[in-house]
């Protein structure tokens, strides 16, 4: 059951955008914080309708984690075993595939300071026993892809940041999961990636563009072909007034990009996080994103990494406004890849300017404009 539409091959929505309460630095919750076996059956619901095909989670989305149990998930009876075995009953009845299993090192105030680059060893210690956690959930449902997000692994403050060790030992936390992989012969995952962010939840991120994730991979990675980048676009990327056409470009041309993170963003911003071509900036970057995309040949996954606005979360009707946040993102993705299909490279042009507004007459489908009074 895949998509198959322009160069999309199949959409993946994941739990943590479905579950969002729409909580901010502002003001509290404006919707319950539903069970993942709710969350569960939404996505379900959305899978059985021909919205997606597909969803993604932290470990922290599906069960909670207790670091004085890391192997909970390895008995059967125990409360995470269960619930387990219940989302994944709900997920399979619908036909909703799992993208990807991404383990959360940011939530729990033990990562304050960092996961994997925290400077404390017993607390990479039990970062990694729960990225092993992770990785078998993700092995239960049959996962296609691990994903390291940077999360608390940057710093505020330079002269205190242990700059001759910080990378290395992002390095021994990556090549970890490799490792893991192998030794417990878990075929079901296909690669690994990479999501970079200039800042948020830190001042810094020690990886905070695609080109430093790239480069990290090549250059630090026991297994760099198995590793690439899912930047998030428009987001992270627009937080560092980054483009995504160069974005996607560059990382095709390493052979990096293993799939999309899709999302609106207003440059320069926090983390707008608006579902996709929502607010006031983003169309024509989007846009022409999909027509460099369909030019380069690429086709993959792209998983929706947004949340609805704050102003549309309704208390009374908290599963019908997720539900429709999940139809207007699966519809801004449909149409903007109609409008990049629209779109012809001119073989010859007056100036790039005019090659520019062309390509826009063509999305917005004017026809010729004679500006002459």
């Amino acid at each position: 059951m895949d998509f198959n539409q322009g160069c999309v091959s199949y959409r993946s929505m994941p739990f943590w955008c479905v579950g969002s309460p729409l909580s901010d630095p502002f003001g509290g919750a404006v919707l319950s914080r539903f069970d993942s076996l709710e969350i569960a059956k939404i996505i379900a619901w959305a899978g059985r309708e021909g919205y997606i095909e597909a969803t993604s989670y932290h470990d922290d989305d599906l069960v909670p984690w207790d670091p004085e149990h890391p192997e909970d998930d390895l008995d059967p009876s125990s409360p995470a075993g269960r619930k387990l075995r219940e989302i994944k009953a709900v997920l399979d009845d619908a036909g909703v595939k799992v993208h990807a299993s991404i383990c959360s090192l940011h939530g729990n105030r033990l990562f304050r300071d960092g996961g994997l680059c925290n400077p404390d060893p017993a607390i990479r210690r039990l970062a990694a026993q729960k990225v092993e956690r992770t990785l078998r959930i993700g092995q239960f449902f049959g996962a296609k892809y691990y994903v390291y997000w940077v999360a608390r692994d940057g710093f505020e403050v330079p002269v205190v940041t242990k700059w001759e060790q910080v990378y290395e030992w992002l390095a021994e936390g990556l090549n970890h999961v490799t490792d893991y992989i192998r030794e417990q012969n878990m075929t079901n995952y296909v690669g690994a990636t990479v999501e970079p962010k200039p800042n948020e939840p830190r001042g810094q991120m020690f990886l905070p563009t695609s080109g430093h994730a790239a480069g990290f991979i090549c250059g630090k990675l026991k297994e760099p072909d198995f590793w690439g980048v899912n930047p998030e676009l428009l987001q992270h990327e627009s937080m560092a007034l980054m483009n995504a056409c160069m974005t996607v470009a560059y990382l095709c041309s390493m052979n990096k990009l293993k799939f999309l993170h899709f999302g609106s963003q207003i440059k320069a911003q926090f983390d707008n996080d608006f579902p996709p071509l929502i607010g006031p900036e983003g169309l024509k970057e989007t846009v022409m994103m999909f027509e460099a995309l369909n030019r380069i040949g690429w086709k993959g996954a792209v998983e929706f990494d947004c949340h609805m606005l704050r102003a549309e979360g309704n208390p009374e009707d908290e599963t019908g406004c997720r539900k429709q946040f999940i139809i207007d993102c699966v519809t801004a993705l449909s149409m903007a890849l109609k409008l990049a299909e629209r779109i012809e490279t001119p073989a010859a042009y007056a100036s790039q300017s005019a090659a520019d507004l062309a390509g826009i007459r063509q999305m917005c489908a004017l026809g010729d404009i004679d500006p002459r009074r």
